[in-house]
């Protein structure tokens, strides 16, 4: 449709119609800029101004409620704008939120729990709603409910595992149950479980999780291993340990770390980098010794570890592999050694001992006068509840100085058959 202006009055009604409209466009923006500044201030009047100006504008309704219940501390009054503002948006999670806290204040347990309902209805992934919600209802003692949002937080929100694993541990302290109905397979889950676990000396459970954590192909770091690892020899559980290990090591490359039958010493060439953890070397920094991988000087493998011996005060040299083993069982055991000149009363010997009794059950001769690649062998058998030992570079006599340098390499201990 064509509207011809081609008469003085009609340009002019055309040009007026226009002016009003503008008018009209301006006065409203104009309405929605002076509420907006209104709402701007932090007071009563000028919220008030603003939920006015622009009736349709849920966040100045919602503001006004805070302001009831936050700052005149009166949540009564709070109601009547917060549920405006829900009725205007009822997708916010924070007005129903806000709208659910004022009844709380009030005692109103049935008005609150129907607000909480329509928030995560809002919002029901998102972990911030889902952490709010569980502790509402963990106040009111709705556990059922609360151990439901924590699972919502559990998987969508890493960074409050270990609390909200805390607080679920705190509900119900049953872990099958918790395995089975809130927490989630998510790797970051399950590794704040089993550290909750450690803490509490939970040693029987912490193997539930780690078969669970198992059981899924998410990434978690090393370090949790060797902390799990250390958790259980310190608690004498070697056959978890060991199973830990073999179950942990090919996820993470590390394979040729694994002990085998023809060696249950793990490196024993130092042909690999040393992990100082899990079943490798572990190495702790000692008064008056360095150690070094040698690629320059080395027995069967291509490098070797040069042990250096500077001062007084040496009792071990700080190197050190903690070995699970059957109890009852006859072992055979050799290691290769150089030295340079060393210095000093007595010197390093190879000690194997039980892990957890401490009892000797190989001590070498002194690793001295070997200016070139010279074996150190040895057979004992293990006691009737030994299941874990440790063999490390022991100076004897303890303490006294000792100079001189000494190359160790080809570690290997195996079961002897009967």
């Amino acid at each position: 449709m064509v509207i011809l202006l081609n008469s003085v009055s009609r340009k002019r009604l055309a040009i007026g119609a226009g002016a009003a409209l503008c008018l009209i466009y301006v006065l409203l923006a104009g309405r929605l800029f002076v509420a907006s500044v209104f709402a701007e201030k932090p007071e009563l009047a000028s919220l008030q101004r603003a939920a006015r100006l622009d009736a349709g504008n849920a966040d100045y309704r919602n503001h006004l409620g805070r302001y009831y219940a936050l700052v005149a501390r009166d949540p009564g009054a709070a109601i009547e704008p917060y549920r405006a503002a829900v009725q205007l948006n009822p997708h916010s999670a924070r007005y129903w939120f806000d709208l659910a806290s004022a009844y709380q204040v009030l005692g109103d347990t049935s008005n609150q729990t129907w607000a909480l309902e329509h928030a995560i209805q809002a919002d029901p992934t998102t972990p911030d709603v889902a952490w709010e919600a569980a502790n509402f209802y963990l106040v009111q003692g709705d556990n059922a409910r609360a151990l439901r949002e924590f699972r919502v937080v559990l998987e969508n929100e890493p960074s409050l595992a270990d609390l909200a694993i805390r607080l679920c541990w705190r509900i119900n302290p049953d872990v099958d149950m918790l395995l089975r109905d809130v927490v989630p397979a998510k790797s970051a889950a399950y590794i704040a479980f089993l550290n909750l676990l450690m803490t509490k000396q939970e040693t029987a459970a912490t193997a539930k999780v780690w078969a669970a954590l198992m059981a899924t192909s998410q990434t978690f770091e090393l370090r949790q291993v060797y902390d799990y690892l250390q958790y259980l020899l310190n608690h004498k559980d070697v056959d978890q340990a060991r199973l830990a290990w073999q179950q942990a090591a090919p996820r993470f490359g590390l394979s040729a770390y694994l002990p085998t039958r023809n060696n249950l010493i793990v490196n024993g060439d130092f042909s690999l980098d040393v992990l100082n953890g899990g079943f490798d070397w572990q190495y702790q920094k000692q008064q008056s010794v360095t150690l070094t991988l040698d690629p320059s000087d080395f027995h069967g493998g291509h490098r070797s570890l040069l042990i250096n011996f500077d001062g007084p005060g040496v009792t071990d040299a700080g190197i050190r592999q903690f070995i699970a083993v059957q109890p009852t069982t006859h072992y055979q055991f050799s290691a290769y050694y150089k030295n340079g000149e060393i210095e000093g009363a007595g010197g390093p010997h190879f000690t194997i001992q039980d892990g957890y009794t401490q009892a000797v059950l190989y001590d070498s001769d002194e690793l001295k006068e070997a200016g070139f690649w010279k074996s150190a062998t040895g057979e004992f058998t293990t006691g009737d509840n030994c299941k874990l030992l440790v063999v490390h570079v022991r100076r004897l006599p303890e303490g006294s100085p000792i100079r001189g340098k000494l190359w160790v390499a080809d570690f290997r201990l195996v079961a002897k058959r009967q």
